[in-house]
């Protein structure tokens, strides 16, 4: 094997094939990235056996061929090459070493026999179809914040990806929640989605995709199977294993019949939330709002710190409430509301709120309350 290949465009693709790649394993190979030279380009293949990433690059190849490197490695070796180097990567024939060569920096790098290097199988998809990258970066990205970290209820350390009946119709929507706070995202549903099955994505595989979905103009390829999923471009390809659990019914902790509505902007009531919780020694202390005729009184009361208090102007017109939240939810929750406005929608002190994006009822929040 021996091809040559821009120094960006290494350091790009070991970048993005390695970030699956877990640094300690039992298994060595798993450290390694396959490179796989063909006459229509390079191949850089990580897998951790749940998710595989390939990044497929243009370079010149003068002989085809196939190997294992270190990713780590590879990657530290090709960030310190200087800008605008051409490298040469080459494998001779017998030999356990990849020659790495860029003007006058040399190194030779072991290798492990490429047919050791586990490829995750084709699955048979039974959905496939394509979207635009920023109708999947949205549902995931307004629905991450809400996966559940907790080990022992795995099937909530993702987000579930399904096709929905909303009111005027099918959606495609994500659902992600950790029991305390809830996101329920929907977008158009796209032609030949409509038989997928029901999947949930884990959160490293959520984060893996954010890579694919920065280019607006990007068309993804999505297929889907009871147990893998994939992600495709014309140059990346992600393939994940789904969480094989079952997604509880979420629709059950969505409030219907909340009627005290409150409308706010939304970055002053980030703003003013965050700076009350400035005297908390814990994100995790309890934010009062006491809700009056068209204002809102955020306080935090921490006996080993101190006292805060912020008056809110806020359209509400009912009765007069107090209710609290974990302060930390309601800022992330603020943190993915794009309109200027934050509806919410409260029955009692001891009851779910709902949160909306002004009249959008794409975008779903709920966030359970807390005793103050």
């Amino acid at each position: 094997m021996k091809f040559s290949i821009e120094r960006a465009d290494l350091v790009k693709a070991v970048a993005q094939a390695g970030s699956v790649v877990e640094r300690r394993h039992t298994i060595p190979i798993l450290a390694n990235v396959q490179i796989e030279a063909t006459e229509s380009g390079v191949s850089f293949r990580g897998t951790d056996l749940d998710t595989e990433v390939v990044d497929r690059t243009a370079a010149h190849v003068e002989r085809p061929g196939a190997t294992t490197v270190s990713a780590q490695m590879l990657n530290e070796i090709a960030r310190k090459l200087p800008d605008g180097s051409l490298v040469t990567l080459s494998v001779d024939g017998g030999s356990d070493r990849l020659a790495v060569q860029a003007g006058r920096s040399n190194f030779a790098l072991a290798t492990l026999p490429t047919e050791d290097f586990p490829v995750m199988a084709n699955a048979e998809y039974s959905a496939n179809f394509s979207a635009p990258a920023p109708v999947l970066r949205r549902l995931f990205d307004k629905s991450k914040f809400a996966i559940s970290n907790e080990e022992t209820r795995y099937y909530l350390n993702g987000v579930y990806l399904h096709v929905a009946q909303a009111e005027d119709g099918q959606v495609l929507r994500c659902v992600a929640t950790d029991g305390h706070r809830l996101a329920r995202i929907d977008a158009p549903l796209p032609e030949g989605a409509g038989d997928m099955p029901g999947i949930i994505v884990p959160k490293k595989t959520v984060a893996e995709l954010r890579k694919l979905l920065d280019d607006d103009e990007a068309q993804i390829a999505v297929s889907v199977s009871d147990t893998k999923v994939r992600f495709a471009t014309p140059t990346l390809t992600l393939t994940s294993k789904v969480i094989d659990g079952t997604f509880p019914d979420y629709t059950r902790v969505i409030p219907s019949g909340n009627s005290r509505k409150m409308e706010v902007d939304a970055s002053d009531f980030a703003r003013a939330v965050d700076r009350v919780a400035t005297v908390s020694s814990e994100k995790t202390r309890a934010v009062k709002l006491a809700l009056e005729l068209d204002r809102v009184v955020l306080s935090v009361n921490a006996p080993d710190a101190g006292t805060a208090e912020e008056e809110l102007a806020v359209a509400y017109g009912d009765e007069a409430m107090e209710i609290g939240f974990n302060a930390k939810y309601l800022q992330e929750i603020a943190a993915q509301i794009d309109r200027e406005n934050a509806v919410f929608l409260f029955n009692g002190s001891g009851d779910a709120a709902l949160i909306r994006e002004g009249s959008d009822l794409s975008a779903v929040y709920v966030v359970m309350p807390m005793r103050v």
